[in-house]
């Protein structure tokens, strides 16, 4: 009878099984503006990392399927150029506000202020000049990189001179990526990360095969525009129900309302457990390579993305084209335009508030007792 156990390098949560991690640090090129544009390698004994100063981006991610093979799991370019010219934030850090801004309009204590639009009447992930497309000072930290960026007052629309720093540790099987920022004026902040996942680790499989577990009881229903209707709605009964594991590609063409106007998966859940702790926010798992995904989480939601908008216009590496379906996103995160639904966690920051939420990815293989 088959069993199904956990390799040895699952990174559990047990004391003592992280290991250091080597960094090193290399000049890639340079931006438009002529900055430097460094990438630094983490390498553990289980993972490889590479980030980049231009957008904080996370450019690969490497690890070992169930037979040892060793493959990237996250879409990317093998140019520096590709990633200047990109306009699906892959791998990116966005902000100030990750996901959509109803007309991109929001106040802060009876102010108002507009954010550029540029997704439809939306403005998204912080508007044209996101965070993912600036140049961040990176520096080495113990086993791992921090990047830092300013970002001035009335940048993209947002109020305050904030400072925003991330930073990325490896230990083990574990990535950890930890979110600070300040500001001078009261802002609204959502930052997060945008890599696409394929833990395929193939250029010619998509991600319908795998097996998502979202750890919510509820979501925040859209309108045609994709913005949260303001409702909490519970997943049962939904084609959105991942309490229980299940392949993306299952339920993706059901005759639902909500999976039309996405075309796809496209919706925060609302993550169970309380703001500001940590939590299990998702497992993916590939049954071909035997990979399996688990993000946990401070934040109170995740957005589940399926990739619905590639269309093939960038080609990735190995010639990858990034078309429909060729990668997933969990983005961590406080939910869509919450800056103008008051029954949604806040995300306005302060003077003298320090901003922190913390996201893993842990990275681990199921294996099969053939005995």
């Amino acid at each position: 009878m088959k069993v199904v156990l956990w390799v040895a390098f699952l990174i559990i949560v047990v004391r003592g099984a992280a290991t250091e991690a080597d960094v090193k640090k290399v000049e890639w090129g340079r931006s438009s503006d002529g900055r430097t544009i460094e990438i630094y390698t983490l390498r553990s004994a289980q993972l490889e990392v590479r980030a980049m100063s231009y957008g904080a981006r996370l450019v690969s991610i490497r690890t070992p399927d169930r037979n040892g093979q060793v493959s990237d799991v996250i879409l990317g370019y093998d140019s520096l150029q590709e990633y200047l010219n990109d306009t699906t934030h892959v791998g990116g850090v966005v902000g100030r506000f990750g996901n959509r801004i109803a007309n991109g309009t929001f106040s802060i204590d009876g102010q108002n202020y507009h954010v550029p639009l540029n997704n439809g009447r939306n403005a998204l992930h912080g508007g044209p000049t996101s965070f993912d497309r600036l140049v961040w000072k990176g520096h080495e930290i113990p086993n791992g990189v921090e990047f830092t960026l300013i970002s001035r007052d009335g940048d993209m629309g947002f109020p305050g001179n904030l400072t925003a720093r991330v930073r990325y540790t490896l230990n083990g099987n574990l990535l950890r990526i930890d979110y600070f920022a300040t500001t001078d004026k009261a802002t609204v902040l959502n930052l997060t990360n945008h890599a696409y996942f394929n833990l395929t680790g193939s250029d010619k499989k998509d991600i319908l095969g795998e097996n998502v577990m979202l750890n919510a009881n509820s979501y925040t229903p859209i309108n045609a525009d994709l913005i949260p209707t303001g409702e909490q709605a519970s997943v049962a009964g939904t084609p959105l129900d991942f309490r229980h594991a299940a392949a993306i590609g299952s339920r993706i063409d059901k005759p639902d309302e909500q999976l039309r106007l996405a075309g796809g998966y496209d919706h925060n859940f609302i993550l169970n457990g309380k703001n500001g702790e940590m939590k299990l926010a998702a497992k993916v798992h590939d049954p071909d390579t035997g990979r399996m995904l688990t993000v946990m989480t401070t934040e109170p939601g995740v957005q589940f993305y399926s990739g619905n908008h590639l269309d093939g216009s960038f080609v990735g590496r190995r010639g990858m084209r990034f078309v429909k379906y060729s990668g997933f996103c969990l983005e961590t995160q406080h939910y869509p335009d919450s800056p103008n639904e008051l029954s949604f966690p806040t995300t306005v920051l302060r003077p003298g508030d320090k901003f922190h939420s913390t996201t893993t990815l842990a990275f681990t293989v199921l294996a099969v007792d053939k005995k």
